[in-house]
């Protein structure tokens, strides 16, 4: 059975609607990353990154969301799309790993946990988060999807930080990107959804951002190993 490491942020969250969606069964394993348990000398044998989401997979551990995507997805011949349209769902799925994803955690970070003026690094992030929503938004206009005419694990990866979209670039600033709002609210609506949401509320994560908390989302700022 996959043991699936997870916390209820956004890329632990795809892997959650991945799994929602195929009811594969798995054992969730909870990792309070706001005390520290990343770190963990246990995990850390699962993923030396030290961050979430991770599988243990009956022995096989994969790390990183778009991996563990690809490799769940790939294992069980689910949410791939059609093969001719495999180059298209790479392209999308890097373009999310590489440049949504980045530009939207750094954004948030530098609005609401670096300290001091930071002018320059906010903007920069934010603007950037910017054009890859537009750039979503351009494409999907006139799709129902982001690849092909299917649902696939470019949607649930997308899915994944769109969720996070008042958060990144403001309260109700979606809508500045029709497009991308509407296939996000028809992503949002699905059934297995809403499963991925109440995945993990039976453990009470700890959401403090304490001085504890931020020694352990942001070690290299205090000198840690």
């Amino acid at each position: 059975m996959i043991k699936f490491y997870y916390h209820p942020t956004p890329n632990p969250m795809k892997i959650a609607l991945f799994l929602a969606e195929t009811d594969l069964p798995f054992e969730l394993v909870p990792v309070d990353t706001f005390k520290g348990e990343q770190h963990d000398a246990e995990f850390r044998k699962v993923n030396p990154n030290g961050k979430l989401p991770a599988i243990d997979d009956n022995g096989v551990f994969v790390f990183d969301s778009t991996a563990i995507l690809l490799y769940l997805a790939e294992k069980h011949s689910q949410l791939l799309g059609q093969a001719e349209h495999k180059a298209q769902l790479l392209s999308w799925l890097m373009f999310i790993s590489s440049g949504l994803g980045p530009f939207s955690g750094q954004s948030v970070h530098f609005h609401y946990a670096a300290l001091g003026p930071n002018d320059y690094a906010k903007n920069r992030f934010m603007k950037e988060a910017e054009r890859h929503y537009a750039i979503l938004d351009q494409h999907l206009a006139g799709r129902t999807y982001l690849v092909g005419e299917q649902f696939t694990i470019a949607d649930i990866s997308a899915w994944g930080w769109v969720d996070k979209a008042d958060r990144v670039l403001g309260e109700g600033r979606l809508s500045d990107y029709p497009n991308l709002q509407t296939w996000f609210k028809r992503i949002n609506s699905r059934p297995a959804v809403e499963m991925a949401r109440t995945m993990g509320t039976r453990h009470e994560f700890k959401n403090i951002m304490d001085e504890e908390a931020k020694k352990a989302l942001f070690p290299s700022n205090f000198n840690l190993s």
